[in-house]
């Protein structure tokens, strides 16, 4: 009887192993699929005027070889969708934090790239939000570096 048990046991951990090691595996390979995905915007304008005569929008062209990028037709009579992608590899689980931390994500430069260029598109100027002077509180301090992060990081 205790034999039995013993075995139940050890095989119930091998199964657990085995089950850990499998999510560990899908995790990295969600990670390398996250990591090379396309960054997309709408820009409200026809693909010729986003990309006349297959020039980049100037923030895109900075970034020169270290992206790809992908301009096509939005659905449904839209404008066109812009997009790009880092050739870098893309750090993961810790390095990815500390990375964003100090800007040094290659998704950071795509995605202030991609809002810069829909901006020149859209309305000829780069729009930036003007910095409203605040009393020196916590509350003050918290809203100036939620702005200043917000211009490499963010939603598109």
């Amino acid at each position: 009887m205790k034999r039995a048990v013993l075995c139940g046991i050890a095989l119930g951990g091998i199964g657990l192993g085995l089950r850990r090691w499998l999510s560990s595996r899908r995790t990295r390979a969600r990670a390398q699929r996250e990591a090379s995905r396309w960054l997309m915007v709408t820009v409200n304008r026809r693909p010729e005027e986003v990309v006349p005569d297959g020039r980049l929008p100037e923030p895109l062209a900075r970034l020169g070889d270290t992206i790809e990028v992908q301009v096509r037709e939005a659905p449904g009579d839209r404008g066109t969708e812009l997009g790009a992608r880092p050739l870098a590899s893309v750090p993961s689980g810790v390095g990815e934090v500390l990375a964003r931390l100090g800007g040094q994500d290659p998704r950071q430069a795509v995605r202030r790239a991609l809002r810069e260029s829909k901006c020149l598109i859209e309305t000829g100027e780069v729009l930036r939000s003007e910095e409203q002077p605040l009393p020196p509180t916590p509350t003050g301090r918290i809203v100036d570096l939620t702005a200043q992060r917000a211009g490499g990081e963010g939603r598109l």
